[in-house]
C-alpha cells in the first residue's frame, strides 16, 4: 500500500465520522450545546472542514473553497472570512449557526472532495516538501496531513459523543 492509499483511506474514514455525527439530525441537533460552553456540533463539524479546507489549499497552493466557491456567503457568519474556528471563545463558537446538515455537508463534502484528489495523487517523496518553518523541526506535507486527520477525527468524535448525549435526552 502506498502512502497516498493510507491517506486517501484516513481522510475517507473522517468523512464517514463526519457524516455518521450528522446525518439525520436538524438544526436544533446541531446547534445545541451540552453546557454553556461546549461546543455545537454544527462548530466541531465547520472547524474541523475549516481547517481541513485551510491547510490542503495551502499545502495546494491554492484559493480556499470557504472563500472561492462562495461557502463564506452561504454561512453569513460574524466572523472574519479567515476564521478557521482556532481559540474560539465560548461565544465566538456560538456565532456559528446553521439553518440545516445540507449547509454543514455540503461544505464539508466539497472540501473533503478536493482532499482525497490531493492526496491520492501524492508521491512519497512530496510527502517530505516542507510547508511550515514557524516550527522547530520544520512541518513538511506529510506531517501536516496526519495533523489534520487526527484533528479531524477528534472533533468527530467529539461531534459523535455530544450527538449520543443530546439524542438520549
Amino acid at each position: 500500500m502506498r502512502s497516498a492509499e493510507i491517506l486517501a483511506d484516513a481522510f475517507g474514514r473522517v468523512s464517514e465520522a463526519v457524516h455518521r455525527a450528522v446525518d439525520g439530525l436538524g438544526s436544533r441537533e446541531l446547534m445545541a450545546r451540552i453546557d454553556e460552553e461546549a461546543n455545537s456540533i454544527a462548530w466541531l463539524i465547520w472547524h474541523l472542514t475549516r481547517v481541513q479546507d485551510d491547510h490542503i489549499a495551502d499545502a495546494m497552493n491554492t484559493d480556499q473553497i470557504w472563500l472561492s466557491a462562495g461557502w463564506v456567503d452561504r454561512f453569513r457568519l460574524p466572523l472574519p472570512a479567515s476564521d478557521t474556528g482556532y481559540g474560539h471563545s465560548p461565544d465566538e463558537a456560538g456565532a456559528v449557526v446553521v439553518d440545516s446538515p445540507d449547509l454543514l455537508l455540503g461544505y464539508f463534502d466539497e472540501v473533503h472532495d478536493r482532499t482525497m484528489h490531493f492526496v491520492s495523487a501524492l508521491s512519497d517523496d512530496e510527502l517530505d516538501r516542507v510547508v511550515d518553518e514557524n516550527w522547530t523541526p520544520a512541518v513538511t506535507l506529510g506531517v501536516r496531513l496526519i495533523s489534520v486527520v487526527t484533528d479531524d477525527l477528534e472533533h468527530a468524535g467529539q461531534a459523535a459523543y455530544a450527538r449520543g448525549i443530546l439524542l438520549r435526552r
